[in-house]
């Protein structure tokens, strides 16, 4: 038995053969570009992103010694990847952290219609969706709409382009439009956001009894696979990640430190009492929903770091960090560089980022610590924004590769933090999902334990858990005065508009798994480290 599961991520395709134990056998990576036309815009060409996976799938393939039993998918969620009725792209993917349509989310906001939707939906609204994109479209671009036929997401995308069908997981279609006690789409949601008109574009929503079907001879021909493949559907990333890194069942957390920092934890109901804040989406597993807090801003800005301090990879940021004690010599960090703003687990389009405190006295050392305890701060605010206490945080993604950034994750939320052997945990996720799809096992709850296996434990250190409570308070505090200056720097960015670039991140060679090839923080480098596809095999 061999299986291959894709991850498709915003920067990185991840291609994984596993064998019957859930052994990664072998692990391909492919980059792609994000490109920025606009401030605050973020899109991808679809067919780049399709032909990526097409080379990392056939990369594993030719590597495997045996028969594949089936192809899993997970990938990016949110955003709008518009095809027309024979399942072409009508342009490029609008991404889940394009800012374009942040005015409507804020008019929506004013209306009272975001919190409206939240007792429907159990998600915070974001500009970064389907209802805002759409809506900016059909104000904006409607020969785009007239030429569309349906609003995939990429692993949507991904499963039309090997199936033929056009559908998407009920976890990919949860927000905006999805009333999440009954798993189906909402005519009141759609009415609230007067987008009674958009209801022909909404594909199919299957869920866990429907994640299935056959590969069709054109793209096996493309992937080298052969036709009549089962190709599953799983649920997509931030699911599928919780799955694969053993978050099962309910009380259980986790958190992706990667392009997203998204903490999560696992719920068997549903809660949308109070103040909007998060997602809530059906997990992949029957009954089981997740709460999840995805940032807008996590490992681009370590990225960011690295390039402000003229340092090689994230382990060097770490390792500068270290040299500082606690709290950065009273420097503090405000990490919401996005040009989208923020999302979770608060909503501002407006937000931005700030060093606090700086004077001639702080050094590269106190700048590097300040980055790395802003963004940790920033996940023990989404863990209390739960009001879930868990005993245990599973960790994952490219952050996870950093034993230092770890231990100061389990120091300031002060719980133990978990690390896996796998490096593709959203694969594994994946993989886990296809199994059960497929009549492998029955229940993932049974048999995740076993495919499951923990790395290290990283022990919260006692002797720092009253620095951090008090530098978490003084995080809330300062954040709140710095939001007060928001607006204005809004209407600055107004008076000057600069056009940005692209975004681009190198090639990773495909190839077998080296012991810290999961870093996918590592920073970007020029264009001309990025190539297409088009008509290349592996």
């Amino acid at each position: 038995m061999a299986v291959i599961a894709v991850d498709a991520g915003t920067t990185m395709i991840k291609a994984v053969g596993y064998d019957e134990e859930g052994t990664e056998l072998v692990v391909v990576r492919q980059a792609t570009s994000v490109n920025r036309p606009h401030p605050g815009w973020a899109e991808q060409d679809m067919l780049a992103v399709w032909d990526a996976v097409v080379f990392s799938v056939r990369s594993v393939q030719r590597q495997l010694r045996s028969d594949i039993d089936f192809l899993a998918i997970t990938a990016q969620g949110d955003g709008c990847w518009l095809v027309d009725q024979s399942g072409e792209p009508t342009g490029p993917a609008i991404l889940w952290n394009d800012g374009r349509a942040a005015a409507i989310v804020e008019d929506w906001s004013r209306q009272g219609v975001l919190q409206q939707a939240f007792q429907i939906n159990g998600s915070q609204i974001f500009p970064g969706l389907p209802n805002a994109i759409l809506t900016w479209l059909k104000h904006n671009d409607p020969e785009r709409l007239d030429s569309s036929h349906a609003s995939l997401t990429c692993g949507g995308w991904l499963f039309a382009r090997m199936t033929g069908e056009l559908a998407i997981d009920e976890s990919d279609g949860a927000a905006p439009f999805m009333d999440i006690r009954t798993r189906r789409y909402s005519p009141e949601l759609l009415k609230l956001y007067d987008m009674e008109w958009a209801r022909p574009f909404l594909p199919e929503l299957r869920g866990d009894d429907r994640r299935v079907a056959a590969l069709t001879r054109a793209a096996a021909l493309e992937m080298g696979l052969p036709a009549g493949l089962p190709i599953v559907m799983s649920s997509y990333d931030i699911a599928s990640t919780a799955i694969g890194v053993g978050a099962v069942t309910p009380g259980q957390a986790c958190s992706i430190l990667g392009t997203t920092l998204c903490t999560e934890i696992v719920a068997d109901t549903v809660t949308t009492e109070g103040k909007s804040a998060g997602l809530t989406v059906a997990l992949g597993l029957p009954g089981k929903y997740l709460n999840a807090f995805p940032t807008l801003a996590g490992g681009e800005v370590i990225q960011w770091a690295c390039q402000l301090l003229d340092l090689g990879n994230p382990t060097e940021l770490a390792e500068l960090a270290e040299a500082s004690q606690p709290g950065a010599n009273g420097l503090a960090f405000i990490p919401y560089l996005s040009p989208a703003g923020e999302r979770a687990p608060f909503l501002d389009a407006q937000a931005r980022g700030a060093f606090l405190g700086l004077s001639f006295d702080h050094g590269r050392e106190h700048i590097a610590r300040a980055v790395l305890e802003g963004l940790t701060l920033v996940i023990r605010d989404c863990l209390s924004t739960s009001g879930v206490t868990p005993t245990e945080l599973r960790v994952c993604g490219g952050g996870a590769a950093n034993p230092i950034w770890l231990q100061l994750i389990a120091d300031v939320t002060g719980v133990p933090v978990l690390r896996s052997t796998d490096t593709e945990v959203g694969a594994k996720g994946a993989f886990l999902v296809g199994l059960v799809a497929t009549g492998g096992a029955a229940r993932i709850e049974d048999v995740s334990s076993w495919y499951v296996r923990i790395r290290d434990t990283f022990t919260p250190d006692s002797g720092r858990a009253g620095v951090y409570a008090e530098l978490y308070e003084d995080f809330l505090a300062l954040r709140s005065t710095v939001s007060e200056t928001w607006p204005r720097l809004a209407a600055m960015r107004q008076r000057t508009p600069e056009t940005a670039g692209t975004n681009p991140l190198p090639i990773i060679i495909p190839g077998h798994v080296p012991e810290r090839s999961a870093d996918l923080t590592a920073p970007g480098t020029t264009p001309g480290q990025i190539r297409r596809l088009e008509g290349t095999t592996p």
